[in-house]
């Protein structure tokens, strides 16, 4: 196939506008709103672990935006309901089989809502969007994250020492993991040791540690420590969605950001201007809610039973 040529099948594109239909006629009958918001912001993400990507506009610092999240927070907090985006969001430096810098990302919000039911609805729809041509119910497991590395290594994840997680780290990946933060060897673990194995169909993993909460709420677990209210999905193995039961203090979300803007800055991260717009919204009153973001591409991936994102996509990086 000539380079001028995109990637995907006529099948794929078919399919991907098919997959898309059924998304929107899956939230019209959940009476849950589309919204169209801005790609573009004066404000990025600083999430150690996710880069945006920068621009310049009018000589100024702009920032393609790696989900549609804040700005849909601020709808929340406005009085929209429920709401969902499914459009473009950007991330750099991600370049590979299963990563595009561009991808298409479906992210919906329900107010009074938690985790649970949050994702029970993304059970639900990922069976319809699945399940086609007489295929079989599309199986979904629940799992919390303890019980993830208690059946493979025997431990708890929240309680074991940072040492003894950066043995494994060292076991799983090098030598160089002997120093890294709990998050950091818990990420490698989990993506090196835990993820390849989990069961076919939809395993959706919930309860994280403390130390990834990004922006969930936290709660303090039968055994007296705290987790993070938040779950990830995984197609036959491949990751496809993160959700979270929304963190709605702003004192709380001001302090991460500080936290994640040093960690940026000692790693030697460029360190940016935190959103102040999203806490302004999130001291009006956002209400409680729970949200997750899907990766369309990713789920194709698996869909159409293809190694590569250059597979699903009319024209990957590569090809542009």
């Amino acid at each position: 196939m000539s380079d001028w040529q995109p990637g995907t099948s006529l099948h794929s594109l078919q399919r991907r506008a098919q997959i898309m239909s059924l998304v929107r006629n899956f939230f019209a009958s959940q009476s849950v709103m589309e919204v169209d918001v801005p790609v573009l912001s004066k404000s990025g993400v600083i999430d150690l672990n996710i880069d945006g990507i920068c621009a310049t506009l009018a000589g100024a610092p702009a920032y393609l935006q790696t989900s549609p999240e804040y700005f849909m927070k601020r709808l929340l907090a406005s009085g929209s309901g429920d709401i969902y985006y499914l459009g473009k969001a950007f991330r750099d430096s991600e370049i590979g089989h299963k990563h595009n810098p561009e991808f298409t990302l479906l992210e919906w919000y329900r107010c009074g809502w938690d985790e649970h039911q949050l994702m029970c609805e993304l059970g639900d729809l990922a069976s319809q969007l699945i399940n086609r041509r007489g295929v079989s119910d599309l199986r979904v497991t629940k799992i919390s994250y303890a019980d993830c590395f208690q059946d493979k290594f025997g431990i708890d994840p929240h309680q074991t020492s940072l040492s003894d997680l950066q043995g494994l780290a060292v076991k799983a990946g090098s030598s160089s993991w002997a120093g890294e933060t709990r998050a950091n060897c818990l990420d490698l673990i989990f993506s090196l040791e835990i993820e390849p194995h989990l069961q076919k169909g939809l395993v959706l993993v919930y309860d994280y540690p403390e130390c990834q909460s990004a922006l969930a709420a936290t709660t303090t677990a039968d055994k007296g420590y705290k987790v993070s209210r938040r779950f990830e999905g995984f197609l036959n193995g491949l990751e496809i969605a993160n959700g979270y039961f929304e963190l709605c203090d702003p004192v709380e979300q001001r302090r991460r950001f500080n936290q994640d803007n040093v960690a940026r800055q000692a790693t030697g991260k460029p360190v940016w201007d935190i959103d102040t717009k999203l806490l302004d919204a999130m001291r009006s009153g956002l209400p409680a809610c729970a949200g997750v973001a899907l990766g369309l591409d990713r789920l194709l991936m698996s869909d159409l039973e293809v190694e590569s994102i250059d597979q699903v996509m009319p024209f990957s990086w590569l090809r542009c």
